[in-house]
């Protein structure tokens, strides 16, 4: 499988936080043909591959969900009334397509709400409520949901195909966080060949839950226990109308390392390392922040604390129904989570964790 294939796989895949399950057998997939894998109890699944046994246990992980919705209720009319499941801004919902998972199978549906040629003045002037969406999968009088078996707790994930677009920029739906898990899967590929001989337990990891409160971050490294964690996830470009074009954050710009969110100030000498890692490999990065968090957020509390740090791409339209980001920065954050790999040993382990 090549890389884009690898992403339309993943991107396209169904994995709403809580039902991650499609993902999860095409990581296991991924995983399996080179590390042992297994699983934690809330879903979360790992590959353990051992470069060293004394050296260092460093977890690289990225999220399996996205953001999408949940069945409210079925209306006596056949509409589905509908939660969201992690962060959406309603605005970008109206008249996009969705998928909803019932007993009977998938079944596709449009989001819709009241039309403004029935609304008054004032209700025009304000932008849409959730609340007041709500999901057609068909209705023609009284058929509809009902007859998709739709039913409360249902998941529902929008529709959106992965799509290579001009000057190496890909589209798709979930890149927040296939991207990570895309990561992730490389890695486990290229232990069969330079990186097998990496000086550390290596923990290549995919989480579940992260979209709604870093949840599976928190059982995973329960059963890990990791020395060091690497999350990696999407970052955000300023590279566009109203963006700040003063910002580094942009496409081409590299990796994006983390030295700010809102959930972890990462381990400063961490940071500092992979830095340098960066600089003496001639891979391309930038330093960034943002107002949210990773799933390193609750794994660097765990126990005794563990040094950790968020490393990710630029990518737009994040939480929405199509986001896109720049090939040529996946690649550098590829290279520089293997080049840190390769130089994570015992000694280095010390050097950060050590505050005497």
């Amino acid at each position: 499988m090549n890389r884009h294939q690898m992403f339309k796989e993943l991107t396209e895949a169904f994995g709403p936080s809580g039902y991650e399950d499609d993902v999860r057998k095409i990581m296991i997939r991924h995983l399996e043909a080179t590390t042992e894998v297994s699983t934690d109890r809330l879903g979360s699944v790992v590959g353990f591959h051992e470069g060293d046994p004394r050296g260092p246990k460093v977890l690289i992980a990225g999220h399996m969900d996205e953001v999408g919705f949940m069945v409210k209720q079925v209306t006596k009319q056949g509409y589905i009334n509908f939660l969201p499941v992690g962060g959406w801004w309603p605005q970008v919902l109206l008249s996009q397509r969705v998928k909803v998972r019932t007993r009977k199978g998938d079944f596709e549906g449009i989001i819709g709400s009241k039309p403004p040629h029935m609304m008054k003045d004032e209700e025009r002037k304000k932008p849409p409520e959730m609340d007041n969406l709500f999901i057609d999968v068909g209705v023609v009088g009284e058929k509809g949901a009902a007859e998709i078996d739709a039913r409360p707790g249902d998941p529902i994930v929008p529709v959106g195909d992965f799509s290579a677009l001009e000057n190496g920029v890909l589209a798709a739906k979930a890149w927040d966080n296939r991207i990570g898990c895309a990561v992730v899967a490389e890695m486990a590929a290229d232990i069969k060949k330079g990186l097998k001989t990496h000086p550390n337990r290596l923990y290549l990891a995919a989480s579940v839950q992260e979209e709604v409160g870093l949840r599976g971050a928190r059982t995973l490294a329960g059963l890990i226990e990791p020395d060091i964690a690497i999350a990696l996830d999407v970052s955000l470009a300023y590279d566009m109308p109203g963006g700040d074009s003063d910002a580094v954050e942009k496409f081409g710009s590299g990796a994006a390392i983390l030295v700010s969110d809102s959930t972890m100030i990462p381990n400063i000498k961490l940071r500092n390392f992979v830095i340098d890692v960066a600089e003496s490999e001639g891979i391309k990065y930038h330093l960034t922040s943002l107002r949210g968090g990773y799933d390193t957020g609750a794994i660097h509390t765990t126990k005794i604390g563990v040094p950790s740090l968020a490393l990710g791409l630029p990518s737009r339209y994040i939480h929405s129904h199509v986001s896109a980001i720049y090939e040529e920065d996946y690649v550098a954050l590829l290279e520089l989570v293997k080049a840190v790999v390769k130089r994570l040993d015992a000694a280095k382990l010390t050097e950060i964790a050590n505050f005497s």
